[in-house]
């Protein structure tokens, strides 16, 4: 089965602009994107920080001094430049400018240790590293300058960004949170490595030259590269934008998702550039900050992760703030539960949407419309341009049978190049067609009749149950309808008889008291023989990712350490 976008007319007659199936997007460099959107709102706030705008030709004027400055110093078109840095001001400027420059952005988490971080700069051979005064992250940056083969350390000020109380409050009482730059050759402060007059013009192949490396999480092995060129984050980003049906409205969004991220990439920073937007950005997620930031900007949307949402449910403050701003909400990262999804549109009235994607496809895939039917449990439908079909699960090699679950591939403008150096990877996540290469998502799918999607599973996660193939996230979903249970991973454990057996890890909602034993007698009443539970195990948290999404993976390696 394929389907393709444009799709289901009752969507596009109703529910977006009705020219937006039929766009087109033509090619893009990512610093000719950024250019146009600083012509076009030059004077308009790009970034609310903690208080203190930051307007777009503002940050345009600094990522080309960024740029003047790489090329002074001796980058040349396709080195790369790495980002070790959280949600500030200087992250947008540094991301732009180093592609103004001709070179290749990498994407680096700020919660990676030293190793993570060394093994990742040598991997994708970055020269210079861009980071802040933090005392979680400079110490982290200057052991890897000192045992790897980076060139150069550029270093930020964090108070100097900020509102200017603000900015004398953390020198004066906020000490202990920084790090003293140390004085030496390879380590210059970021106002001194901008450079002055015009950075020199690079000519780019948008369809072919890296704008970005952006390194997969690694759920299923050591992470990867994934190339994306300038068309294909400039494409996602235009893609996303054009399924608001209320685009050029007010836009203020909230910044809480981590840049780093390739979910945030697209769509709270370049889908936010695409649309002359503001976005109020925030160094780290933490409730009861993303609320009153939320009331303050009077926030239009909040892209973010499932366990966010929840976070926010369960903070204090929730009752006390004005959402009437809020319009949309869109989930990304990990499944959405429907009681989550209820309980938040309940509580602050926006609207909470499901959507898909992946780091090798810039971001985003499908998404649930913003206004119109919502069907909860499904990814909604392709974004524009965007095609998609089911794979036999067994051979790859064939289409899924007619109406049976395949595994999901993707066809479309925001698909990467491959990955980084590790080319007998990237031969085996496409499948070459008559009709071009698609990517493998590694996700079981099922498509209905209107192009809604719903992943049933990873292929990789299924459990093998005596013969019969048990998706973790069916028996989930069950588990997580129980009162009393906050978050649930399910993962197969070693079994003599069966070979593998589901077990579930649960959180409980706070004031709950149920234990285990009673929590499996309840799921394996509504599940089927096989995919019955062995234990139900209640703990205080379950493991996350750097991006707060529930980690399968983590889990899995923690239970073996124990087994």
């Amino acid at each position: 089965m394929v389907v393709n976008s444009p799709i289901p007319e009752p969507w596009r007659d109703h529910y977006v602009h009705p020219c937006a199936w039929d766009m087109e997007f033509p090619p893009l460099s990512l610093p000719d994107f950024f250019a146009q959107a600083a012509q076009a709102h030059a004077e308009q706030p790009l970034v609310d920080f903690m208080g203190r705008r930051f307007s777009y030709a503002e940050l345009h004027r600094e990522a080309r001094a960024f740029a003047a400055g790489l090329q002074a110093a001796g980058v040349t078109k396709g080195d790369r430049i790495g980002l070790f840095l959280p949600n500030v001001p200087i992250y947008i400027s540094a991301y732009y400018g180093a592609m103004i420059a001709g070179a290749t952005a990498v994407n680096f988490s700020p919660l990676y240790t030293a190793p993570e971080l060394e093994a990742q700069v040598a991997d994708s051979g970055t020269r210079m590293l861009v980071t802040i005064d933090s005392v979680a992250l400079l110490p982290t940056a200057l052991k890897v300058l000192d045992g790897s083969s980076l060139e150069k350390l550029v270093v930020g000020s964090l108070a100097d960004m900020l509102p200017w109380s603000k900015g004398l409050a953390l020198r004066l009482v906020g000490r202990k949170s920084l790090a003293r730059i140390p004085a030496r050759p390879d380590v210059v402060r970021w106002a001194e490595a901008l450079g002055e007059g015009e950075p020199a013009p690079v000519a780019i192949d948008v369809g072919e030259d890296l704008a970005l490396l952006q390194y997969t999480g690694g759920t299923t092995g050591t992470p990867k590269g994934a190339m994306l060129t300038h068309q294909n984050l400039s494409a996602n980003a235009r893609q996303v934008e054009a399924i608001d049906p209320r685009k050029g409205d007010r836009d203020m969004i909230m910044g809480v998702l981590p840049l780093f991220h390739v979910f945030a990439n697209v769509c709270v920073l370049n889908r936010t550039v695409a649309n002359g937007g503001c976005i109020a950005m925030l160094p780290r997620f933490e409730a009861g900050q993303a609320l009153k930031t939320l009331e303050r900007v009077k926030a239009t949307a909040m892209p973010g992760v499932p366990t966010m949402y929840q976070a926010l449910l369960d903070h204090p403050g929730l009752a006390r703030t004005d959402f009437s701003s809020l319009r949309v909400c869109i989930s990304g990262g990990a499944p959405l539960p429907g009681p989550l999804k209820d309980r938040f549109e309940a509580a602050t009235g926006a609207r909470l949407v499901e959507g898909y994607g992946l780091t090798e496809t810039s971001g985003v895939v499908s998404t649930n419309p913003y206004e119109g039917e919502d069907r909860v449990g499904t990814i909604g439908q392709p974004i524009p341009q965007t095609r998609i079909r089911l794979l036999d699960k067994e051979d790859p090699a064939r289409d899924a049978a007619a109406g049976e679950p395949g595994e999901l591939a993707i066809q479309g403008p925001q698909v990467m190049r491959g990955y980084w150096r590790r080319p007998e990877a990237g031969a085996t996540v496409f499948v070459d067609r008559p009709d071009g290469r698609w990517l493998r998502t590694g996700d079981v799918a099922a498509i209905d009749a209107d192009g809604y999607i719903r992943i049933v599973d990873r292929i990789k996660d299924m459990i093998a149950v005596g013969g019969f193939k048990v998706f973790p996230s069916q028996v989930e979903a069950v588990l997580e309808e129980h009162p009393a249970v906050k978050e649930v991973l399910v993962i197969g454990v070693s079994d003599a008889y069966h070979g593998e057996v589901p077990r579930a890890y649960v959180t409980l909602k706070d004031g709950a008291a149920e234990d285990g034993e009673a929590l499996r007698t309840w799921l394996n009443a509504r599940i089927g023989k096989h995919e019955r539970v062995d234990q139900v195990v209640v703990r205080e948290s379950l493991p996350k990712t750097m991006i707060g999404k529930l980690d399968r993976k983590a889990l899995r390696e923690e239970v073996a350490k124990v087994s």
